[in-house]
């Protein structure tokens, strides 16, 4: 299925583990260096200093360097920590690597949005970036906030509405592409 940022929540609400997704429009990318400091603007009440507007946005887990781009695990507590703040404010779509808690399902549950993998093939993902800016926290570096432009990043939605594909692993639901 082919989705368009912003996305709707009618997107999302369509989405079930295991689905194959392909993203494309802007996408933010951060990981653990940035998404705390972008989660305390939004506590603070001061996203709109940055001119971000997270409303059906989709972040990606992964820091933008001369190499390319690739997921990092999301499971890292400053990148975890910052999913349900992140979903409050109108992320949609989490994307990245890795298995999350059943706290963060629920999160994710209760604001409407999903966690989707997506595979650590550094090429594959770079080929799809149209454009690329640093967004907020230049200082950063590579782990600032950049705006992606992309043209069909691949993913598996792995957690939505509170059923994550990592707990049916162990019980004989694994299809074996996790």
């Amino acid at each position: 299925m082919k989705l368009e940022t912003p996305l709707l929540q009618d997107d999302i609400d369509r989405l079930k583990i295991y689905d194959r997704i392909i993203i494309c429009g802007k996408v933010f990318a951060g990981r653990d260096a940035v998404l705390p400091k972008l989660v305390k603007y939004i506590r603070e009440s001061r996203l709109a200093e940055l001119g971000i507007d997270l409303k059906g946005s989709v972040v990606f887990h992964t820091a933008v360097s001369p190499a390319g781009i690739g997921p990092t695990s999301s499971n890292k507590v400053d990148i975890e920590s910052s999913i349900p703040v992140l979903s409050a404010a109108g992320v949609k779509i989490h994307l990245g690597k890795g298995s999350l808690s059943g706290e963060t399902a629920a999160a994710l549950k209760d604001h409407g949005s999903v966690f989707a993998v997506t595979p650590p093939v550094t090429a594959l993902l770079s080929s799809q970036i149209v454009s690329r800016r640093v967004a907020a926290f230049p200082e950063e570096g590579m782990e600032a906030l950049y705006e992606l432009e992309v043209r069909g990043i691949p993913a598996i939605v792995a957690i939505a509405r509170g059923e994550s594909v990592f707990d049916l692993a162990g019980r004989g639901g694994d299809r074996g592409w996790l």
